[in-house]
């Protein structure tokens, strides 16, 4: 089993940069393909970005590529979102997802544990 654990998330100003984290327990965490997701109310749950078992390579939606980047550490079982150049439409509640396969995805139904999910709120 593994539990997702996701930290960072805070209100912040347009512009402006944030970083999320994701503590996974649970010893296959090296072997998982990794992604972001993000839900925004009355809307659907929506890919940000993800990562293979390796650390490479890595995928991102249009809307945040170049701003965002995803990574992990597989010594600290840890993945993370940098989120530069903040905007508005990224206000959302972010979750971290892992999928037991070693190839990412960027389909949420594709993936096996997820987080509780952390609000990013962003103003203008």
């Amino acid at each position: 089993q593994v539990r997702l654990v996701e930290s960072g998330g805070g209100l912040v100003q347009a512009g402006s940069s944030l970083g999320l984290s994701c503590a996974a327990s649970g010893r296959t965490f090296s072997s998982f393909a990794m992604g972001w997701f993000r839900q925004a109310p009355g809307k659907e749950r929506e890919f940000v970005a993800s990562i293979d078992w390796s650390g490479d390579p890595t995928y991102y939606a249009d809307s945040v590529k170049g701003r965002f980047t995803i990574s992990r550490d597989s010594a600290k079982n840890t993945l993370y979102l940098q989120m530069n150049s903040l905007k508005p439409e990224d206000t959302a509640v972010y979750y971290c997802a892992g999928r037991t396969r070693a190839i990412a995805s960027n389909r949420f139904w594709e993936y096996d544990y997820w987080g509780q999910g952390t609000q990013v709120t962003v103003s203008s």
